[in-house]
């Protein structure tokens, strides 16, 4: 992959789906846990394991908890900060984060607190983004990039990176010296639209499909047949990423590069 090609960030919650991403040639992982719940912070030993296992990127997500308000607290913002110690001693190659005030602004302060702590390593600023004001776009650009994030993960203030994809296009034209990245809803039959417009250089995807099938080194998810349930998520049968979406995607993004 040249350094002109279109990158794939693929958003994982397990070792299965990551090999599959790395398989499939995604550029970058973006770990998480609990992506039923948006992604929240992985655990380190996932983190640890993978890193033996793949040579591509792992950035961990540091979200502690549930919840579209964005809004920590600061014992919350300790836990956050300890997270971050402990995913970069085992490894973590970046770190993705966001954080709100009660006026869905940009939370200047907590993002300093992070950055300072995360000394240099590369920190993506997530879809808390999309909570903010679409007419202060630019200016919270400007706030992100100050704050030294090196990336935006952006659906253009909608339910999907498609639907928003004319204010993506937008930011991505204005703000060239920050890598916008769409994410949200990105599948294989609206890729090629979303490249078309918005002139992205990385996109974020999961690239699922459904589990049950081994996928790639013999390591698969499976959805069993019974009555007990775990948590309301059980209700939808379990994704996983699938290495075949990811290749798919990957030869899209080489074509319309």
């Amino acid at each position: 992959m040249s350094s002109s090609d279109i990158k794939l960030e693929v958003c994982v919650d397990s070792v299965a789906s990551a090999l599959a991403a790395s398989e499939g040639g995604a550029t970058r992982i973006e770990l998480c846990s609990a992506l039923t719940e948006g992604g929240l912070t992985p655990s380190p030993g996932t983190l640890k394991t993978l890193k033996d296992l793949i040579n591509i990127p792992i950035y961990c997500m540091l979200r502690p908890r549930r919840g579209n308000d964005f809004i920590y607290s600061n014992v919350e913002m300790d836990a956050v900060l300890l997270d971050l110690e402990i995913l970069r001693t085992h490894g973590a190659d970046g770190f993705v984060f966001g954080a709100l005030t009660e006026q869905r602004a940009i939370d200047v302060e907590k993002c300093q607190r992070l950055m300072e702590r995360a000394a240099g390593m590369p920190v993506t600023f997530h879809r808390a983004f999309d909570l903010t004001n679409p007419q202060l776009m630019h200016e919270n650009v400007t706030i992100i990039k100050e704050l030294g994030f090196k990336r935006l993960l952006s659906s253009g203030f909608r339910a999907t990176a498609i639907e928003g994809s004319e204010n993506l296009a937008q930011l991505i034209a204005k703000h060239r010296d920050m890598i916008i990245m769409p994410g949200a809803g990105i599948s294989v039959s609206n890729l090629d639209e979303l490249l078309t417009t918005t002139k992205c250089v990385e996109f974020h995807a999961s690239a699922q499909a459904a589990a049950g099938s081994i996928t790639t080194n013999g390591e698969g998810v499976a959805n069993m047949d019974c009555d007990v349930t775990m948590g309301k998520q059980d209700v939808d049968p379990c994704t996983i990423t699938d290495v075949n979406v990811v290749r798919r995607m990957v030869n899209i993004a080489m074509a319309a590069k």
